[in-house]
C-alpha cells in the first residue's frame, strides 16, 4: 500500500512538472522545412489547376495563321444558338435557386427545432442524389414526369433541386448549428412574433451566411450540369458548348472559359455580401 501510495504521488509529481514545463519552441530548421513543403503544395497545386486553363486560354487566341487574335470571343454572339442557350441557362439557375431556397430553409429550420433526433435519418436521406446517377434520375424522371412538365424546361429546375439538396442542406445545417435557433425563436415568439415573422425577420437574418453558401453551391451546380439537360433534349450551356465543339473549337473553347470566370465572378460578388457584413459587425464591435 505504501509503494503504491509513492507511485502515485511520482506519477502526480511528473504530470504536474509536465503540465508546468513551458512548450518546446519550434526550432527555425523545422519551421522552414513545414513552409518549404508548403510552398511545394501550393506550387503543384496552381500548376494543376492553371495549366489546363492556360492552355486552353492559348488555344482560344490562336488563328489559323499561327498569330493571336480575340476573334473567337468577338464572335461569340453571333453565334447560332447561344443567346437562348445562355438564356436558358440563367433561368434555370434563378428558378432552381429559388425552389431550393423555398423548400431547404424551413426543412432545415423545422428539422432542427422540432425534430432534432432525426437529424441523422436527414442527413442521410440527402446523400441519396449524390449515390445516384443523374442518368438513372432524369431516365426515372423523364418515365413518370406528367406530360405539362416535360414540355417545359423547367422540368429540368425540379430535378437540378433534387441534385442541389445534399449541398444545400449542409450549408444550412451548418449555419443553424452556429446559431442558438432555440432562443431565438422563443424571443420572437415571446414578442408576439408568427411562425412567418420569425423566420423571415429573425432566423434568415443570422441564416444569412448559409444561405449565400447555398446559393453559391447551387449556382455553379445548374450552369454547369450537363448530362441531364442533354439526355432532356434541352440546349443549356454547356450542351451548346459540347455541340458547337464539333463545328468549331476555338469559339466552344473561348466560351467555355468565360463561362468559368462569368461564373466565379458571380460567386464572388454573392459571397462579398456577407464578407461586408462581416466587417460591419467588427467595426460595431470595435466601436463598442
Amino acid at each position: 500500500m505504501v509503494a503504491l501510495g509513492e507511485l502515485e504521488a511520482l506519477a502526480l509529481d511528473d504530470r504536474e512538472n509536465l503540465l508546468a514545463r513551458p512548450p518546446r519552441p519550434w526550432s527555425s530548421v523545422r519551421l522552414r522545412n513545414i513552409a518549404w513543403w508548403r510552398g511545394v503544395v501550393l506550387v503543384l497545386t496552381g500548376a494543376f489547376f492553371l495549366l489546363p486553363l492556360f492552355s486552353a486560354l492559348r488555344f482560344s487566341l490562336e488563328s489559323f495563321s499561327g498569330g493571336l487574335t480575340f476573334s473567337a470571343y468577338t464572335a461569340i454572339p453571333s453565334q447560332l444558338g447561344f443567346t437562348a442557350a445562355l438564356s436558358l441557362s440563367v433561368r434555370l439557375a434563378v428558378v432552381t435557386t429559388a425552389i431550393t431556397l423555398g423548400l431547404m430553409v424551413p426543412t432545415s429550420v423545422y428539422v432542427h427545432l422540432r425534430l432534432p433526433r432525426l437529424r441523422p435519418f436527414f442527413d442521410s436521406i440527402t446523400i441519396i442524389p449524390i449515390v445516384i446517377p443523374p442518368v438513372v434520375l432524369i431516365v426515372g424522371v423523364l418515365q413518370v414526369a406528367p406530360t405539362f412538365l416535360k414540355s417545359t424546361p423547367y422540368l429540368l429546375a425540379l430535378e437540378y433541386t433534387i441534385l442541389a439538396m445534399p449541398f444545400v442542406y449542409r450549408s444550412l445545417d451548418a449555419g443553424l448549428r452556429a446559431i442558438d435557433l432555440k432562443t431565438l425563436v422563443e424571443a420572437s415568439r415571446s414578442l408576439g412574433g408568427g411562425w412567418r415573422t420569425t423566420l423571415w425577420r429573425v432566423i434568415v437574418p443570422n441564416l444569412r451566411t448559409g444561405i449565400l453558401s447555398a446559393t453559391v453551391l447551387t449556382l455553379a451546380l445548374v450552369l454547369g450540369e450537363f448530362t441531364m439537360a442533354s439526355l432532356d433534349l434541352y440546349q443549356t450551356v454547356p450542351v451548346w458548348i459540347a455541340q458547337f465543339a464539333q463545328d468549331d473549337g476555338h469559339i466552344s473553347t473561348a466560351v467555355s472559359l468565360l463561362s468559368l470566370v462569368v461564373t466565379w465572378l458571380v460567386l464572388v460578388v454573392i459571397s462579398s455580401f456577407d464578407l461586408r457584413r462581416i466587417r460591419r459587425m467588427a467595426q460595431i464591435r470595435r466601436d463598442a
